[in-house]
């Protein structure tokens, strides 16, 4: 007897589908594709930041060379003019003004002593950059020096990351910045409390903030004795 293959009644549907298949699974990048990729990205990222501080630092330059013109003329007491320091025979000494350039132009870069002069030609004093450890980073400043009364005649603060309300009281608190207007070091500078010594070397001390005080003198003393 033949077989014979039934229809399938009347009305039925399909026959019901398999489970589902899945996708299949992509490759994993392989370990060389991944450092190449992260070595490209940060090759672009050192890129971008090389080219904004190479075209961002002519004008760093600039500001922090004004900032020092304008420091000198505050430190030295008569300034109307400066010039950078020379050294000759193994020595420090005041460069020509002849070959100064009048108006507070700038200095000669690197520079940290430089020369001041009066209006007259007159040599006013010197203004000496120096910095040395604070209490929370390195303190920037500018000091004037009478050289033959061995005197501080002014003094600012550069550049500072002192504690806020405290440590930047080294140039927020005027009576501080006051102290270096006629300030002896010779002895050294000292620190104490306000009021407590009248010596001509004696600076009161910021209180709360013995360690930033201590440190610009410190750094007044050791810049005067170059």
């Amino acid at each position: 007897m033949s077989a014979t293959t039934q229809a399938p009644p009347p009305g039925a549907g399909p026959p019901p589908a398999g489970p589902p298949t899945a996708p299949p699974t992509p490759p994993e990048p392989g370990s060389f594709r991944l450092i190449a990729t992260v070595g490209i990205a940060g090759l672009i990222s050192g890129l971008a930041i090389v080219g904004t501080y190479e075209a961002t630092l002519p004008r760093i330059l600039e500001n922090q060379a004004a900032a020092l013109r304008a420091a000198v003329f505050e430190v030295v007491p008569e300034a109307a003019r400066l010039s950078p320091m020379v050294e000759s025979e193994g020595e420090l000494g005041p460069a020509d003004p002849s070959a100064d350039t009048p108006g507070g132009q700038a200095p000669g870069a690197g520079a940290e002593v430089f020369a001041a002069w009066t209006e007259s030609g007159d040599f006013a004093g010197y203004a000496i950059a120096a910095e040395g450890p604070g209490f929370q980073d390195t303190i920037k400043l500018l000091f004037g020096f009478d050289a033959e009364r061995q005197r501080v005649v002014g003094m600012q603060v550069l550049e500072s990351r002192e504690t806020p309300g405290l440590g930047d009281k080294i140039f927020k608190d005027a009576a501080f910045v006051a102290e270096f207007r006629d300030l002896a070091v010779s002895p050294a500078v000292k620190v104490v409390p306000k009021g407590t010594d009248d010596s001509p070397n004696a600076e009161d001390g910021i209180t709360g903030a013995t360690i930033s005080s201590k440190a610009v003198a410190k750094i007044v003393t050791a810049g005067a004795a170059r």
